[in-house]
């Protein structure tokens, strides 16, 4: 009788003792999908341990790709939003593989995930510190996926491995890589559903709502923030319920709906006035009211209401630049554009000109984006002597910073 084949895992784990280092599955093409393709970081296996397994394999490879010229598929994300929405649980137990998986590791990974957000918010997703998160989550976290671990560690590493690839794919989106961020998301959906954590799942998944929209995709968007927040509403923090809300919010307002984006941004904060029996994740702590306000504006202005944008506004000027610059610097644009809607020219060039101040020190091409509809609202005053000069200034401003 021919005997069984060993298990991927146990090949892993004795190549690692040879080597003196651990073994991931995708280093020795055993991870039970294709480690190549145009589909590569797509899938979103029914099985989690599968899902572990694809996710693993796709971080360990992606360094080696090149995604930049693909375009954003919001096909692609019908598959990962249907299966998580059915079973947003398929928590995944205990492992055993290569080196034992401690709190040490946890606490390395947590506080690399709060560093890249910090780094990102005030840089931009260009930046060299945003980008080398990419590699922790190569070379720190996904290794440790075919680690040994009880239950409870490796539902919190899948956590903050999730966590880890949805600030990976932001920082993507930011510098206007949406194929890459995709992929990013995707597998950091699939990580929190193995985890059985449905507050990180549907701050994936609103992630993932957000960059719907802004690639012009607001019905999509609004399907996927209110599945995320049904699903997840008995469970999930307040905060992470509040963010739902907020970019279901704006994705309204994309889609010229006051009334079901007045609704949204009511349930939003009513979901930040609630209380809490436990602390919220430290990963949700950037949505306050400041922020639901900040974000207000926007949708307002993309409703042509700019006297409603305004009194959101006042709450929404506490915002730190230091600690925030790129979203103190988008709002000061959509805020500029705000003034215009309002016929108040002075007003828009004196936020404008703050706006490429700040955001001529942020590597984001997201940043680059919002100023270019900035700019293109001066249209009508183009002859006045301020404006091109504020256009010469955003011109060569931005350029240098790029």
């Amino acid at each position: 009788m021919i005997p069984d084949p060993p298990a991927p895992d146990a090949i892993a784990v004795a190549l690692g003792e040879r080597l003196g280092r651990p073994v991931s599955l995708a280093e020795i093409g055993m991870c039970g999908v294709p480690d190549d393709g145009p589909e590569m970081g797509l899938d979103f296996p029914r099985d989690p341990a599968d899902a572990v397994r694809g996710a693993a394999s796709f971080w360990s490879t992606v360094h080696r790709r090149e995604f930049l010229g693909g375009a954003f598929a919001v096909a692609a994300y019908t598959t990962p939003v249907t299966r998580w929405l059915v079973q947003p649980d398929a928590r995944l137990h205990g492992h055993r593989g290569g080196r034992q998986v401690g709190r040490a590791d946890l606490d390395e990974l947590w506080a690399a995930s709060s560093d890249a957000r910090s780094w990102d918010s005030r840089y931009g997703g260009g930046s060299w510190k945003s980008s080398s998160v990419a590699e922790c989550l190569r070379l720190r976290a996904t290794p440790l996926l075919s680690g040994t671990y009880q239950d409870q560690i490796g539902t919190e590493l899948f956590c903050v491995t999730a966590e880890l690839a949805r600030v990976v794919g932001w920082s993507a989106l930011d510098m206007g890589q949406h194929d890459a961020a995709q992929r990013h998301f995707i597998q950091a959906l699939a990580l929190a559903r193995a985890a059985g954590d449905t507050g990180v799942g549907c701050h994936v998944l609103t992630t993932m709502a957000l960059q719907a929209l802004l690639r012009g995709f607001s019905g999509e968007a609004i399907d996927m923030t209110q599945g995320a927040f049904e699903r997840a509403r008995s469970s999930a923090s307040p905060r992470v319920l509040a963010f739902a809300k907020m970019v279901e919010a704006r994705a309204h307002g994309r889609a010229r709906d006051p009334r079901a984006a007045a609704r949204a941004l009511a349930e939003a904060e009513t979901q930040l006035g609630r209380g809490w029996p436990d602390p919220d994740p430290e990963w949700i702590s950037y949505m306050t009211h400041t922020r639901l306000s900040s974000d207000a504006v926007e949708v307002w202005r993309d409703l042509g209401k700019p006297k409603v944008a305004f009194g959101w506004n006042k709450h929404a000027d506490a915002m730190p630049t230091g600690s925030f610059a790129r979203s103190v610097g988008l709002r000061l644009t959509v805020l500029g554009t705000t003034h215009l809607q309002a016929g108040e020219l002075e007003q828009g060039l004196a936020m404008g000109d703050r706006a490429v101040e700040i955001l001529s020190r942020v590597q984001s091409t997201r940043a680059r984006d919002y100023v270019r509809q900035y700019t293109t609202a001066l249209r009508p005053w183009s002859r006045e002597p301020e404006v091109r000069d504020l256009l010469h200034r955003a011109r060569t401003r931005l350029a240098a910073a790029s």
